[in-house]
């Protein structure tokens, strides 16, 4: 009986700090209107974000403030009277069924988690895949299965057309498009110069942004009328290259927004400038607030 009630306790006092986290995040973020050059409140954002057929939030993946707006934004597009989906780079294509299953309530979450893969950070997404759950969203599992852009990564992007017919359904077309230059440019840079180039190691990238734009697209042309919420890491979308640029060569007309969302030391006092060419909405959060790992 003591060992129930302390673990209860437990649980309450956990439960409150998880309310009181959440209370206090309200003042560990900033947000900033590139089009308009101005900062913006959460309710301002939102109103942007509803006029969307597809909003990119491109996070840095341990950034707790990130993903609890993740959340909140996903709640408030609920709220409006269009339908929405959300789309992960957290889970693969393969994965499609088990994610189903456990959204609409056919699976427990233990059977979930052993069959879908999920980040070892799971926990910050849950949120999300929770809200799913309850409101009966449609979740898409938009990544390419880690095995494929191990091969990639092993063996070059032209190995993948050995792949069989199921296999390769897990994948865009092929042989996708090669990336914009500004993205080469840009990944060459975070690798440390055009000598450090790998051209396996940016054709896995590029198949990761091929697989979820393409995962994107395949759900818009069946659902026209859903806002779709994808979830990914930053450099996937930013300067709107990336998986961005891509879906947007497969739907020219498709109305896109993206956010980019991260820590900065510049949080008491943001050079705007500096970010502005990230996105349509760039939000810097608290660098002082404890990262999820």
């Amino acid at each position: 009986m003591l060992k129930k009630l302390i673990a209860l306790f437990t649980l309450c006092l956990l439960f409150q700090t998880m309310l009181l986290a959440q209370s206090n995040m309200t003042n560990n973020y900033m947000i900033y209107d590139a089009a308009q050059h101005k900062t913006i409140q959460l309710s301002e954002l939102i109103s942007h974000l509803q006029k969307a057929q597809v909003v990119f939030f491109g996070e840095d993946h341990n950034d707790a403030v990130a993903h609890y707006l993740e959340d909140t934004l996903l709640k408030a597009l609920v709220q409006s009277n269009k339908p929405v989906a959300l789309s992960l780079e957290m889970f693969e294509t393969d994965c499609q069924a088990p994610l189903n299953e456990y959204v609409a309530g056919y699976i427990s979450e233990k059977q979930f988690l052993a069959s879908a893969r999920p980040w070892n950070n799971y926990a910050d997404y849950k949120p999300m895949i929770e809200t799913a759950k309850l409101y009966h969203l449609p979740v898409i599992a938009a990544n390419a299965p880690r095995r494929y852009v191990n091969m990639v990564h092993q063996n070059g992007v032209a190995s993948l057309m050995q792949l069989d017919k199921l296999s390769k359904s897990y994948l865009p077309p092929l042989p996708f498009t090669e990336a914009q230059q500004a993205y080469q440019q840009k990944f060459e840079k975070i690798m440390g110069g055009h000598e450090q180039f790998n051209q396996n190691m940016f054709d896995a990238q590029n198949l990761w942004d091929a697989t979820m734009a393409n995962s994107i697209y395949r759900f818009w042309k069946k659902h026209k009328s859903f806002t779709i919420f994808q979830v990914n890491g930053r450099f996937h979308s930013d300067d709107k290259l990336g998986t961005y640029a891509r879906l947007q060569a497969l739907a020219p007309k498709l109305k896109m927004m993206n956010i980019s969302c991260f820590s900065d030391t510049q949080f008491e006092h943001p050079d705007w400038k500096q970010f502005q060419n990230l996105a349509d909405f760039v939000i810097i959060t608290n660098p002082s607030v404890p990262k999820t790992f």
